[in-house]
């Protein structure tokens, strides 16, 4: 009995670490891709880390209280998270949603009892793109003007609240540290808000100066564009570098990082394919964009017998409506 949980809180974490031997057999690749499976977080994601750590800090300093209503801008995952913590601790929950995320990630937010409102359906950030096209930055200060008149309201804010990159530092940091004994040569993560390659990689660096940090951008390309009206997209990740300084996001510590690759959408979803073919785990398009990279890294010489471990944010049954499994 003493190992029943009382809350979905206390199974945040612990996420495993698994050597790819199919992928990395079938890529014939001489580093070890070990990748680090998020989607063993109880809602599947890596984003149920920052949503508990962001409404428990909350909660500690007073800005959340009881009956208020947990709001937040996101392509998806983290609202998903807030909305099972939401709904844990009994608060409410509305998210601000990009409109071209799959429907899962609609359906999973209603299912536990979230408010959704697409960001075309609000005149501030309609406003945004109207002028500055897809700056997140800008689509942040917006919903900040939607919901200024609005009472009992709290807004997590994951690009520039400093418990994103904590819990990582934290938690995803000591676990990849400890899983592997220390023997981590190189890390690669995907860019949303930063927080995730900003506070593992300032505790691997910690640890040893010597590991070698990689972020994850997608291609130009990759974005939907009058051109290119029904390209999907590589949700949740950013452009962080050859881009406009108030794009990168609050939370991104560029000096941890030694480099970055771009991915298109194509190349993430080939990785992801092979992956659930071969290793047979289902993961979303961000890791199969992280996954990709981690190959390009694994055939360097350099890299050669090396330990890569690469952060595979989620599931892919959050995808099924894409193309994502399609070939």
């Amino acid at each position: 009995m003493a190992n029943i949980h009382q809350s979905i809180a206390e199974l945040v974490g612990r996420t495993p670490l698994l050597q790819l031997n199919g992928y990395n057999r079938a890529k014939q690749l001489s580093a070890n891709i070990i990748g680090k499976f998020e989607l063993f977080n109880p809602n599947q994601s890596v984003k149920d880390r920052i949503a508990l750590a962001m409404v428990e800090e909350a909660e500690r300093t007073g800005k959340l209280q009881k009956g208020d209503t947990i709001i937040e801008l996101t392509s998806g995952n983290t609202g998903v998270g807030l909305a099972a913590i939401a709904a844990a601790k009994g608060y409410k929950f509305r998210v601000y949603i990009q409109d071209q995320v799959s429907k899962e990630r609609f359906q999973v937010i209603h299912a536990l009892g979230g408010e959704t409102v697409k960001l075309s359906e609000v005149p501030e950030v309609v406003e945004v793109f109207e002028k500055y096209g897809p700056d997140f930055i800008k689509c942040v200060e917006a919903i900040e003007r939607h919901v200024s008149g609005e009472k009992n309201v709290w807004f997590a804010d994951q690009t520039r609240n400093p418990q994103n990159p904590n819990i990582h530092y934290r938690t995803t940091g000591p676990e990849i540290w400890q899983d592997t004994d220390g023997r981590v040569d190189a890390f690669v993560a995907c860019v949303g808000t930063g927080g995730t390659l900003s506070g593992v990689g300032n505790y691997l660096k910690k640890h040893n100066p010597d590991v070698k940090i990689y972020g994850v951008q997608p291609t130009e390309d990759s974005f939907q564009s009058p051109e290119r009206p029904e390209q999907e997209e590589i949700t949740g990740v950013h452009p962080f570098e050859n881009t406009k300084e108030e794009y990168i996001p609050a939370n991104l510590d560029r000096t941890v990082y030694d480099g970055y690759f771009e991915v298109h959408t194509n190349q993430a979803y080939e990785a992801a394919r092979l992956l659930a073919k071969k290793d047979g785990i289902l993961v979303g398009a961000s890791s199969g964009a992280a996954l990709y990279a981690a190959t390009q890294l694994a055939s360097r010489d350099e890299f050669r017998r090396k330990n890569i471990v690469v952060l595979l944010p989620d599931t892919g049954l959050r995808y099924l409506s894409t193309h994502l499994f399609e070939e």
